[in-house]
């Protein structure tokens, strides 16, 4: 028996280290927006999932001091006991009709409505299969429900089915997981072909619309508005951190679905409520992507841009995206480290993305509304200066 206990954890810190996994912190002074102020200086920011620009919106923020002066800092409770206001349901019905499902229960953070939705759907006797790319609340909570889980090689829909005919019959219920935009990649899932197998294996479908909400389809409601599907029986799980510009998550569906989840879904039923200034924000930033289209249109010209300008000046080969987020791979997470480092002097935020978050190292570059066409032409400049 070893003398202490803990003497593995400086041994397993000693490793990431050596594997350059080693991670900290770096603290923003100011508010979120195109340029932010990082260790005393401004730099242009393309490390945030504020895609619309709203995290610093004056709206939002005076949306969420209004609602602390009512109700206080905290909600005090869980929604069930004494943490439920009338501004919860406010924003669930505006994000039902945003998503335009029947429903939506508003959670206190997006990864608990992924890891209490699919504990709540699935159980022991059932199958989860898995996009092998998922982020990590949809893994954790596939862990935790006990279901029998099996992972599809990324965005491949023939082996899904392959799986499906395998294994669907042997299980009660199945749930087919997958991310609608996988952040790190920047692609989008195979919406279409997913709800297909999910009616041909009687199936539910969960997608996770974290990256794609305020982001994709014509109004903005996202992945599912975008191919087409907002009236197909599925499970949309979303943040209200990215796009929206405040804190918390949310599940979207029909009446019957949300309901059971009220009553089932333990990271619900038993968290404290979402803070009354988090449920202002999120409800403020809601009604301004409803009523302020170009902020959208923004944003998918300066992507347009961004890629068009790589595309002209660079000999960089961008991985596949259909969405903000824009990588470049990198031959190892020094190589990542190194680049992130150079930016960063040059003015540029785009830190390092290495694993275990990913398979492979890259620079994961963001695109937001309020980037200005001078922000983009920088990025392009300090890339060529330090990458070539």
């Amino acid at each position: 028996m070893p003398k202490n206990p803990y003497a593995w954890v400086e041994q397993s810190l000693a490793t990431i280290h050596r594997a350059d996994w080693y991670r900290s912190v770096q603290a923003i002074a100011s508010r979120p927006g195109a340029t932010v102020l990082l260790e005393g200086r401004e730099v242009i920011n393309f490390a945030s999932n504020d895609y619309l620009g709203l995290a610093g919106d004056e709206r939002l923020i005076q949306a969420a001091v209004a609602a602390t002066q009512t109700f206080g800092t905290g909600s005090t409770g869980s929604r069930l006991l004494s943490g439920h206001r009338e501004l919860h349901r406010e924003l669930e019905k505006a994000i039902a009709s945003l998503k335009q499902t029947e429903d939506a229960l508003v959670f206190s953070s997006g990864y608990l409505a992924n890891l209490g939705a699919i504990a709540a759907l699935v159980g022991k006797r059932d199958l989860i299969v898995s996009d092998g790319y998922n982020h990590s609340s949809l893994k954790n909570g596939a862990i935790l429900s006990g279901a029998m889980v099996i992972e599809y090689p990324h965005c491949n829909v023939e082996e899904l089915k392959t799986q499906l005919n395998l294994h669907r019959e042997k299980y009660r219920r199945c749930l087919i997981l997958t991310d609608s935009v996988f952040s790190m990649d920047g692609d989008l899932c195979p919406l279409p072909g997913l709800l297909e197998l999910a009616e041909e294996f009687s199936c539910m479908l969960l997608v996770d619309e974290a990256h794609a909400t305020g982001v994709l389809g014509a109004t903005g409601a996202g992945c599912v508005e975008h191919f087409g599907c907002s009236n197909v029986p599925l499970i949309q799980i979303g943040t209200l951190s990215k796009a929206l510009g405040s804190l918390g998550g949310y599940v979207a569906g029909n009446s019957a679905v949300i309901d059971f989840l009220r009553n089932r879904a333990p990271s619900w039923i038993y968290t404290t409520a979402l803070s009354p200034a988090d449920t202002a924000a999120a409800l403020e930033a809601v009604r301004i992507i409803q009523k302020e289209p170009e902020r959208l249109a923004s944003l998918w010209r300066n992507v347009n841009f961004l890629k068009q300008q790589i595309a002209q000046k660079l000999p960089l080969q961008l991985l596949p995206s259909e969405s903000p987020i824009l990588c470049f791979p990198l031959e190892s997470a020094e190589a990542a480290l190194k680049m992130g480092h150079q930016l960063k002097a040059s003015g540029i935020f785009a830190p390092a993305i290495r694993p275990p978050t990913v398979p492979t190292s890259r620079i994961r570059l963001s695109v937001m509304a309020t980037h200005e066409a001078a922000h983009l032409q920088r990025l392009v400049e300090a890339l060529n200066e330090n990458y070539f």
